[in-house]
């Protein structure tokens, strides 16, 4: 279940066995048991240890990078930058959990006295991970959480084991104690197991809408809290723009990050009448010139995307590419003649095909913007100040983003509405998520 397949060839060059019973249940155990570390130690002794373990991203930068191209195919400019993202996020918490967690005096008006929230720890987290980010995902999730004092346990996605033991190893020498975070090549039916544990407080997990479901029932029935960031379909609208040029140079970029499979990457473009033939032919050549040549992460993933684009056209879309499929190389595309009534538009698109449609005006592009099951986040592009304002307040989003594209930090809040999921990673959100807010109130 747990191997390293190279996209690139279709090779499996190393496997895992999967986790036993056993196996699973003494992940459990000894996460439970390193509780003890996170109620007794102060925020300044863990900040220190995130401090070394961003540290360690940094020295292993080329290992880590290496194995996520092996692993899922990813360009090794956007691997390097992915760890570099992870340094940023480790060394952020380091500097702000204590600032994050001090006592919170709260204004008393029912009697004499004082009161305060104390932020603490939960307690175990189970994280389910994707291959997409592998190591990028894994800090977001792990680094305000380990701040707070909670433990880990943590399913990687089965195509990313080898990153996943390395990720376990730097928490281990950046001097977390055992079971502070451990990783188990679990099965679907083992992590059920899991998120019913009553030792297990929390599950975060970055997927599919599917596996978002099943994990949120599970969750559900055994009163668990859920963090989910699922799929989106990110529209990035252009109103009005002196520069088109570098406006095409931002969508571009915004579609082919990761080769297309990032869960905030702009899919929908939605363009105004007045620059839409313009954009379209300047897009369309620059995407096809810009593509990386890179696989997506599997076989399996370009076959779902080339159903769905076959799918497209036969509904009546008009598909601009050059090259042809190969294994799992997919050639980057631009399809046209889109309405919000193609199948194709309340879907995602994972991989580097780009879906434009034309609107009439600002009313016009919110609409289409808004009709999707997604809300993840969000693109606007406008010379207008006040335009941009209305937009941004109409749209149905967890994040938006105007006048640029990559514009995320480890300081700002991540994630989405509707079928994106909820709850907030990264920021001053992020440590809010799985913390017990505990009222002392001293009356005399």
């Amino acid at each position: 279940m747990y191997a390293v397949t190279d996209p690139t060839t279709g090779t499996t060059v190393q496997t895992y066995p999967t986790a036993t019973d056993a196996d699973v249940a003494a992940a459990v155990d000894a996460a439970h048991e390193a509780t003890a570390w996170g109620r007794t130690t102060s925020v300044a002794e863990r900040s220190a240890l995130l401090r070394r373990l961003g540290d360690l991203h940094a020295e292993h930068r080329a290992e880590l990078a290496a194995g996520i191209v092996r692993e899922m195919g990813k360009p090794l400019a956007e691997a390097e930058g992915e760890i570099d993202f992870c340094v940023d996020i480790y060394r952020y918490y380091a500097d702000h959990a204590e600032e994050f967690l001090a006592d919170e005096e709260l204004p008393v008006t029912s009697g004499p006295g004082r009161a305060v929230i104390r932020r603490g720890p939960v307690g175990v987290l189970l994280g389910i991970m994707p291959w997409n980010f592998p190591a990028y995902q894994v800090a977001r999730f792990a680094a305000p959480n380990l701040a707070l004092g909670n433990t880990i346990v943590l399913k990687h996605a089965p195509q990313c084991p080898a990153t996943a033991a390395h990720l376990e190893r730097l928490v281990a020498e950046a001097g977390f104690p055992v079971g502070a975070y451990v990783n188990v090549y679990a099965t679907n039916e083992q992590i059920a197991e899991v998120i019913a544990d009553p030792r297990v407080h929390g599950v975060s997990l970055t997927g599919s809408e599917r596996a978002g479901a099943a994990v949120a029932e599970i969750a559900g029935r055994h009163l668990k809290k859920v963090v989910l960031e699922l799929g989106g379909s990110d529209p990035f609208i252009v109103l009005s723009t002196d520069d088109l040029d570098s406006v095409v140079d931002a969508a571009v970029a915004a579609r082919l990050d990761n080769t297309g499979q990032a869960c905030n990457a702009a899919k929908r473009f939605i363009i105004t009448a007045d620059h839409y033939d313009t954009f379209v032919e300047k897009f369309t050549t620059a995407l096809l010139a810009r593509q990386s040549g890179a696989p997506l992460s599997s076989v399996a993933a370009a076959d779902t995307l080339e159903r769905q684009v076959t799918a497209a056209v036969a509904e009546g879309a008009t598909l601009h590419t050059q090259g042809a499929r190969s294994g799992a190389h997919f050639p980057a595309g631009v399809l046209t003649g889109l309405t919000t009534g193609h199948a194709a538009a309340r879907q995602e698109l994972f991989g580097p095909v780009a879906m434009v449609f034309r609107a009439a005006d600002e009313e016009d592009a919110l609409r289409i913007a808004n009709d999707t099951p997604y809300g993840l986040g969000s693109y606007v592009f406008t010379t207008d100040a006040a335009q941009a304002a209305r937009v941004a307040a109409g749209i149905e989003a967890g994040m938006v983003f105007i006048n640029g594209v990559g514009a995320e930090g480890a300081e700002l809040p991540f994630g989405g509405i509707k079928r994106s999921g909820f709850g907030r990673e990264l920021g001053r959100p992020g440590i809010e998520e799985f913390v017990n807010k505990k009222l002392i109130r001293t009356v005399a």
